[in-house]
């Protein structure tokens, strides 16, 4: 987004153990982590991965001022031979990655960095912000689209995000997730969206009269008029005036009303008696949209009642993801090389879910030749080779639980993004993205869609790696 130094943001154990690293000569170490989640928001059925792109800015971007290395040396934590290998320092790892807009489950790896020991060390923290952040955000925009059954969602957050960056970054991930538009200008600037919006109350406000006021917003955008009818009374005012200036400017203008908005009150009750008196009117064609607080619950519930909303605004409950607004992506070290050989590497905990996936590995998803819906995503030790007639799949922690695909095809869920520390990847549009995120989107079944109760989508171990992961538990 611009040119700040973003070296330092990173949690600071980042750097004591990368001086504790080099201090024992592990500098060189090749070491393997992997992104990924374990639990998908809102008990939903899957996450939109996104942030991708802001994640290669940094790496390729990434070194160490010398202002950078003088704070770090008052902190009197830090070797000076360690100090000069920052300011020197230089990517040269590998990084896979899922591409932005993808449908991922929990526990397969979103990003993989292979890289020396203290370079992948060093990613950790902006790897995690950038994506934890942007993939709740573009996860519930897709929840809250997909509730609207087709209606175009708004993205109207900006002034509710945490801040700057929350805000522009914030609404690129909800465009990402299905929003057709964003009131962010800078966003819409910055990565070529539909920026959206028209006038608030202080508007209305701010004339002599509300028919004044709509009168002056008609004059000027008559080929776009959307007017917001709530600021005294929507139905003995708002409506009325709507209409009286849709009469005197925009028809005799040449154009059609683009419609109202309402942003408080009983928006079921309030939508039907709108769409009524406009088509009374004659304005069939006048769109109806709502704003306030909304939510994918809420706008089920709207939908419902057969409310009479053509659009929805969506603020402060998506940019904040406020229903369950931590995303809890992890980086974690799955193996190292050691005289030339891979050796993988586990954490064990109580906590089952919070044990981890060793080795280097691949994930491969696996697609129905009929129909193209996604049949299951399959987490593989990296040298494994997918059959292409037959694959049994069996659950990870109940593996008495099989199923053999068959008439199936796969694709790899992981590209290339840097390979020996050259960029090899060619960053798509923010409409690429969003015309690659929909039709990714498609190949889940609906069941696995549904809001509340939502199908268990299979992401399974191969038995290779089943059987590695266990021989180390007993380990």
């Amino acid at each position: 987004m611009d040119n700040r130094k973003l070296e330092l943001v990173t949690d600071f154990y980042e750097i004591t153990m990368s001086n504790g690293y080099f201090v024992k000569n592990m500098q060189d170490t090749i070491a393997y982590f992997d992104v990924f989640y374990r639990k998908n928001p809102d008990n939903g059925g899957y996450v939109i991965f996104a942030g991708l792109e802001q994640i290669i800015d940094y790496v390729k971007n990434l070194e160490f001022a010398q202002d950078d290395i003088e704070y770090l040396k008052s902190t009197n934590k830090f070797s000076e031979d360690f100090l000069n290998y920052l300011l020197n320092f230089k990517f040269t790892g590998s990084i896979w990655a899922v591409p932005e807009g993808t449908p991922v489950f929990p526990m397969e790896p979103l990003i993989t960095v292979k890289a020396p020991i203290i370079q992948a060390q060093i990613l950790e923290t902006m790897l995690l912000l950038l994506i934890n952040h942007q993939s709740l955000i573009a996860t519930k925009a897709s929840r809250i689209v997909s509730s609207a059954k087709g209606r175009p969602i708004m993205e109207f957050g900006a002034r509710r995000s945490h801040n700057i960056d929350a805000a522009v970054y914030g609404s690129r991930a909800a465009i990402i997730g299905g929003c057709q538009g964003t009131s962010c200008t800078f966003t819409a600037k910055e990565f070529g969206c539909l920026a959206s919006g028209t006038m608030a109350h202080s508007f209305v406000q701010s004339f002599d009269s509300e028919y004044e006021a709509f009168k002056a917003y008609a004059e000027t955008y008559p080929d776009d008029c959307l007017l917001l009818i709530d600021t005294y009374d929507v139905l003995n005012s708002g409506i009325v005036n709507a209409i009286k200036v849709f009469n005197e400017v925009v028809v005799p203008a040449g154009f059609r009303p683009k419609g109202v908005r309402i942003d408080s009150g009983d928006l079921a009750y309030l939508s039907k008696k709108i769409r009524k008196i406009l088509d009374e009117a004659g304005f069939e064609d006048c769109k109806i949209c709502a704003s306030n607080s909304l939510d994918e619950y809420l706008i089920t519930s709207l939908l419902d009642e057969c409310a009479c909303f053509d659009s929805f605004g969506v603020g402060e409950n998506l940019i904040t993801a406020k229903s369950d607004p931590v995303f809890g992506g992890v980086y974690k070290l799955s193996a190292i090389e050691k005289n030339g050989k891979l050796i993988p590497k586990i954490k064990i905990s109580e906590n089952i879910s919070k044990i981890t996936i060793p080795g280097f590995k691949k994930t491969y998803r696996f697609f129905d030749k009929t129909t193209n819906k996604a049949l299951a995503d399959v987490i593989c030790l990296a040298d494994e080779i997918i059959p292409e007639d037959s694959y049994t799949i069996f659950d990870p922690e109940n593996p008495w639980k099989k199923k053999t695909l068959s008439n199936y095809y796969i694709r790899p869920l992981q590209e290339t993004i840097f390979e020996d520390g050259k960029l090899v990847y060619s960053t798509p549009s923010l409409k690429e993205i969003c015309e690659y995120s929909k039709k990714e989107l498609a190949t889940l079944w609906e069941e696995a869609k549904r809001i509340k109760n939502p199908h268990k989508y299979y992401v399974d171990l191969s038995q290779k790696l089943w059987d590695l992961k266990h021989e180390m538990l007993k380990k």
